[in-house]
């Protein structure tokens, strides 16, 4: 009876998916350090700690690794609060949760209330940070939607229960894409339909749903690709380039002036430049690497320095750590996702089950989606790299998921 009692009590926390993500806390703070302190000398804490402490504490307050340690810190405490709290209790205020975010989607895209950066409006400025309200969103959807559909499987059957579930997936899309936020927008679709498969709802639903989906987005690329200018689907002119790039389209019109012609290509190599960069440091780092914060492409700014420890954070660690530290990152996530999915399965009820489920398509969607962007078989949407890439929102969003999960397998035998 002492044994089973143990076992129960050893039982209560998923520890392979726990040191998993420890290891990519880890990861991502030594390679953040690396991506922005790459032209600093490793003495400088005890250059500082000669001189005036205040000056030093000033000096690590300002440095990414250091606030992406507090956001470490902060987003481990976030997620132990969410796994004490049944996932059932946190259903029920699930619905509060999605319309307080859809309020905040909405208010983020109002100037004077979103800040601007990048040519987009995703962020509110709060002054010590810069809160990214689509990062909780897609939590706030995944747990909305999810509780939604853990109703009887009859009620799945019908056509107005489908609709609701197709809304609430539809307004936190278009509410981002108007931020504009492609990538994160984009996460939100495969979230949704694998929910909803999982669920039960009507596969005739699902392939209709589908197969529109694919029409639409089709057309969207013909539109882009294809389309004069003065027919085209209104964009941002970022956002086409960064198509364009991806699909190898010549900005250059045939009609152009020599020079336009010049202007045009120039504008080209810049806006491929990240992307050529991002690859050349992939397959640069060779076996095993150049060693820590021995990346020539970052060191020497080929790699932008503005997105190295963001977007590109898997350049970073593949051209310093090469073939094999790409493979530890696969792995630590395989295991999370893995994990995830035993975590679902062990689930006693449709809404654990789906929690998990939902979450476990999230993170894979964020992995392949930034991970894809960086050896160029997905374009450039500026979706993080879940617990690797600098961001006070996207470490807080994807520890919150982690608890999420923790919780259903916490309270897996309690129903």
């Amino acid at each position: 009876m002492f044994d089973s009692t143990l076992n129960e009590h050893r039982s209560r926390l998923d520890w392979q998916q726990l040191l998993a993500v420890l290891g990519l806390i880890l990861l991502g703070l030594v390679f953040v350090y690396s991506a922005t302190m790459v032209n600093e000398p490793l003495g400088i804490w005890y250059q500082y700690r000669e001189s005036a402490f205040r000056e030093f504490l000033q000096w690590l307050s300002g440095q990414f690794f250091f606030r992406q340690l507090v956001w470490y810190g902060l987003g481990v405490a976030v997620a132990v609060a969410v796994w004490l709290v049944d996932y059932h209790t946190l259903a029920r205020w699930s619905m509060i949760a999605y319309w307080t975010m859809m309020l905040l989607l909405v208010a983020v895209i109002i100037p004077g209330v979103g800040s601007v950066r990048y040519g987009a409006r995703r962020w509110i400025d709060l002054g010590i940070f810069q809160f990214q309200p689509s990062e909780f969103a897609k939590l706030a959807f995944v747990v909305a939607l999810a509780h939604f559909l853990s109703r009887p499987p009859g009620e799945l059957k019908l056509l107005n229960v489908f609709a609701k579930a197709l809304g609430m997936l539809l307004l936190p899309f278009l509410l981002i894409m108007k931020e504009p936020d492609l990538g994160s927008a984009i996460v939100l679709v495969p979230t949704g339909l694998v929910l909803m498969f999982m669920a039960g709802v009507p596969r005739r639903f699902l392939l209709r749903l589908a197969g529109g989906v694919g029409v639409v987005a089709a057309l969207f690329l013909v539109d882009v690709l294809f389309a004069p200018p003065n027919w085209q689907i209104k964009l941002e002119d970022y956002q086409r380039r960064r198509l364009l790039v991806f699909f190898g389209v010549n900005y250059v019109p045939s009609n152009a002036t020599t020079a336009e012609q010049r202007r045009l290509l120039e504008q080209q190599r810049n806006d491929s430049h990240s992307v050529r960069q991002a690859l050349i440091s992939v397959g640069s780092g060779g076996l095993t690497g150049k060693g820590w914060r021995q990346g020539t492409q970052n060191s020497l700014g080929y790699l932008p320095r503005a997105v190295a420890h963001n977007d590109f954070i898997f350049s970073v660690i593949a051209e310093e750590n090469g073939f094999v530290g790409g493979v530890i990152v696969l792995t630590l996530y395989a295991v999370v996702l893995f994990t995830g999915i035993r975590i679902a399965s062990q689930a006693r009820d449709r809404l654990g089950k789906l929690l998990a489920v939902g979450v476990v398509t999230l993170l894979f969607s964020h992995v392949f989606i930034n991970i894809g962007m960086n050896i160029r078989i997905m374009p450039v949407t500026g979706v993080p790299l879940p617990l690797l890439s600098y961001g006070g929102s996207s470490v807080l969003g994807s520890l919150i998921a982690i608890g999420l999960m923790q919780n259903v397998y916490i309270y897996r035998k309690s129903y």
